[in-house]
Formats: C-alpha cells, structure tokens, sequence
C-alpha cells in the first residue's frame, strides 16, 4: 500500500459538531468525516481489496465506500490529522494476517511429572480416610 498515494484518495468533509460548546458549535464546522471509497482506489492491490472488504464487512457502506467521523478536539485541522491516522491504522490491522497455529503436544517430562503429581495428591488424600473398623 502506498501511503501517499492513499492520502490523495481520501476525502472530507467538515459538518457542524454537537455537543457542548456554546456558541463555538453553532459558528464553526469542526468535525471531520472521511470517506474512502474501497472500489475505485488506485493504491490498493485486489488482494488487499478483497481482504479489507472481508474484514471491514461491518463498517463499509453497500458502495464500499469507508466512513469516519472525528469531533474529538474544537479544531478542524487536529480533528483530520486524528481521522488520518485512524483510518491508517484500520487499514493496516486489516491487512495484517494472524499467524497460523501450529498445534503442540505436551514434552513427555511434562506428562510424567503432571501424572505423578496427581498419584502424590491422591496418595495423600488417601492417607486422610478414616481406618476400617475390623
């Protein structure tokens, strides 16, 4: 993935954030929504295409188009530079693949030791009854 070439492909849009605020809220569009669209990206490979809209089923829209929103802090521009970087950072967690399990057995050490430790207990355990009354 190109990074630079993904930034180009982004785009925003600043709306009027809620919340508290006063006056400030009703002046001034400092929220962010980010909007990528999935289909016609040039810095995506079709493997990553296919992968991300595997993993990302739940957040694309039926355009495949990525949107994000941030009215995290009363600047317009700090609120872009924190949508960026989320959408980066759910695009590369997206794309990395987990690691294939290997199934492991138990050492035989670990057998043994595991089996004789339960004889010690049961041993002892045994040794706790009452004695038999003949």
């Amino acid at each position: 993935m190109n990074r630079e070439e993904f930034t180009k492909e982004l785009n925003f849009k600043a709306v009027r954030s809620s919340g508290a605020g006063g006056q400030h809220v009703n002046k001034v569009s400092t929220k962010i929504e980010l909007t990528f669209n999935l289909q016609d990206s040039n810095a995506l490979n079709l493997r990553e295409k296919e992968l991300l809209k595997e993993k990302l089923s739940s957040r694309l829209t039926k355009d495949h188009q990525l949107i994000l929103c941030c009215d995290k802090t009363r600047s317009q521009h700090k609120n872009k530079e924190i949508a960026i970087k989320r959408c980066f950072d759910l695009i590369k967690q997206s794309l990395t693949l987990p690691k294939k399990r290997r199934p492991t057995k138990p050492s035989r050490s670990a057998i043994s030791k595991r089996i004789e430790s339960k004889q010690k207990n049961a041993h002892k355990k045994y040794l706790r009854r009452k004695p038999p009354l003949e």
